[in-house]
């Protein structure tokens, strides 16, 4: 179940950075709504998480799988440039999640 905690609170901080982008700077009332009640939430399974698994491994997959979906999201939902580089580091941060995954003795499965 850790993992699926985990996943919930990637997904929930992904939506909730979407609609702060949708927000116009808090000026629009129900995406920044999404905002609040989808960091809140996001917060709440990322410490139900943290109860089982160390802080270090479970804080390098949540931002490094949320920045790859968060740039995934602009590049898609908000018609953002991305770059080769973009792309090499998108890459690279992926390939990290998953030697600390299949690889690390950190890691509790």
């Amino acid at each position: 179940m850790n993992w699926v905690y985990l996943s919930v609170a990637i997904v929930l901080e992904v939506v909730a950075t979407s609609a702060l982008k949708a927000s116009d700077g808090f000026t629009r009332l129900l995406p920044s709504v999404v905002v609040v009640v989808g960091y809140a939430a996001a917060f709440y399974t990322l410490s139900i998480t943290l109860r089982t698994m160390p802080v270090g491994v479970v804080y390098a997959v949540w931002s490094g799988v949320g920045v790859v979906l968060i740039t995934l999201v602009g590049w898609l939902l908000f018609n953002q440039k991305l770059d080769a580089p973009a792309f090499l580091g998108i890459a690279l941060i992926s390939a990290g999640v998953i030697v600390l995954n299949f690889f690390s003795q950190s890691v509790t499965h």
